[in-house]
């Protein structure tokens, strides 16, 4: 039996489902290399899924992603995504990382400290009780007192951040 014509045509492709694609949109993300949602349709064709844009858009919604400044300009990310720590788009707006054994701080391109701060927060790091941002400045509270404490949560987030 045929489908009404007035049906609108289903994503497919590998895997078929929801669930399928909404899998590889997240791997995609977790690249950050999806500027907009027809960049994201071009690399899920790629990988054999066909999807239309509404489709995409009710995908983003229910993945939670939101779009962050990044190097190069916003790119699409999934805060707390299984693949990567939501650190990944924001990682070129880090530009220094410094601890007095207290506090870390970490220092960001103009405007950028509280989506630093966000990704940070989101990534839910065990050394990291919370952040506080201001303009390009982040002041992070680490979860344990102590000099070595402090250094380590220091020494994470510059691994992090590739400084």
């Amino acid at each position: 039996m045929r489908a009404p014509a007035n049906r609108r045509a289903r994503a497919t492709g590998a895997g078929g489902g929801a669930r399928a694609r909404r899998d590889a949109v997240r791997e995609i993300l977790s690249r950050g290399s999806a500027a907009s949602q027809e960049e994201l349709q071009r690399a899920l064709a790629d990988r054999g899924i066909h999807a239309a844009q509404p489709t995409i858009s009710r995908d983003l919604v229910a993945l939670g992603a939101t779009r962050l400044p990044a190097p190069g300009g916003a790119r699409y990310a999934i805060p707390g995504g299984d693949a990567a720590l939501p650190i990944d788009p924001v990682r070129g707006l880090a530009e220094s990382v410094a601890s007095n054994g207290t506090l870390v701080v970490v220092r960001t391109k103009a405007g950028a400290a509280s989506t630093v701060a966000r990704a940070i927060d989101d990534a839910r790091l065990g050394e990291v009780l919370g952040t506080i941002a201001g303009d390009d400045t982040i002041f992070v509270a680490t979860a344990r007192g102590g000099a070595g404490a402090v250094e380590a949560a220091a020494r994470r987030l510059r691994r992090l951040f590739a400084l």
